[in-house]
């Protein structure tokens, strides 16, 4: 006897043909993992780490790396002021992620909505979503950053604001050429011939078809707004001690690179890891 498919099984079908493919691809399952790592690293962090990453030892800076002698928390050595580097990227793992996945959600949440509302509908909606899209992606994001933290004072709701606001053009555009192209679909022709409303048809019809395409896009652009961040922190105008970041760590890193290199390569390594992780994992 045949039994009749349920929206829950069909979802579980989906995250078990996701999971199949993920585990046949190494480097995407490694990407994966890595990631995991990192976030746990930002939820479990301060738990583990405590008040080591900003208690400062000044009888005893610049222990080199790889070595348990004085505990786990040293372990890839110390900066100029004696705190742990371990303890401190592990802080800065929280720091870092309270940035990037906060500006990224909102980008892709108000410029997803936007972008297949003015799809959808065409005309003059599309026309000056454009536009507005148009004016803020001619500033460029960095650079807007970079004017706006420098006239207010530097903070992580602050940075999280101007990136969002700069990425939401990214999510508009692609949310709206996905919309237009859908809505001359037959499917949805028949939706507004039985009267279905708008928002009812972009919820039903149209946001499962750009979804995907638009968690590509924010996966990579997560990579961009880390990488935004870390460069605003090395500059100085991002977050600010005594909180820490990866970029951070690595500004106050780089004067000492001949002495003390593991003070800034260990956060730059981490880094690269993060964004190459989320590219590959995207891709």
């Amino acid at each position: 006897m045949l039994q009749k498919a349920t929206p829950q099984a069909d979802g579980t079908t989906i995250r078990r043909r996701w999971f199949a493919l993920l585990l046949r691809d190494r480097f995407a399952c490694a990407a994966a993992l890595l990631l995991l790592l990192v976030a746990l690293s930002a939820v479990l962090g301060p738990l583990l780490a405590g008040d080591l990453a900003t208690r400062q030892n000044l009888r005893d800076p610049g222990r080199p790396p790889f070595s348990l002698d004085h505990g786990w928390a040293f372990v890839l050595g110390s900066d100029s002021l004696g705190r742990p580097v371990a303890a401190r990227l592990l802080a800065a793992a929280g720091t870092t992620l309270a940035v990037a996945v906060p500006a990224v959600l909102c980008s892709l949440v108000i410029g997803s909505v936007w972008g297949m509302w003015a799809g959808y509908h065409g005309g003059w909606r599309e026309s000056v979503s454009l536009r507005v899209a148009d004016v803020i992606l001619s500033f460029p994001s960095l650079l807007l950053a970079v004017v706006v933290l420098y006239v207010f004072s530097p903070s992580s709701a602050s940075i999280v604001l101007v990136l969002a606001v700069a990425r939401i053009p990214v999510y508009l555009r692609t949310a709206r050429a996905e919309a237009a192209e859908l809505r001359s679909r037959l499917f949805m022709d028949a939706a507004r011939t039985f009267g279905t409303g708008s928002w009812a048809a972009i919820r039903r019809h149209v946001a499962p078809g750009v979804l995907p395409t638009l968690l590509t896009v924010a996966a990579l652009d997560f990579c961009f707004v880390m990488l935004a961040e870390s460069s605003l922190s090395f500059l100085g105008i991002g977050i600010q001690p005594p909180d820490v970041s990866w970029g951070l760590m690595v500004a106050q890193g780089r004067q000492e690179l001949q002495s003390a290199w593991w003070i800034a390569l260990f956060p730059g390594l981490a880094i690269v890891v993060t964004t190459v992780s989320a590219t590959v994992l995207a891709s």
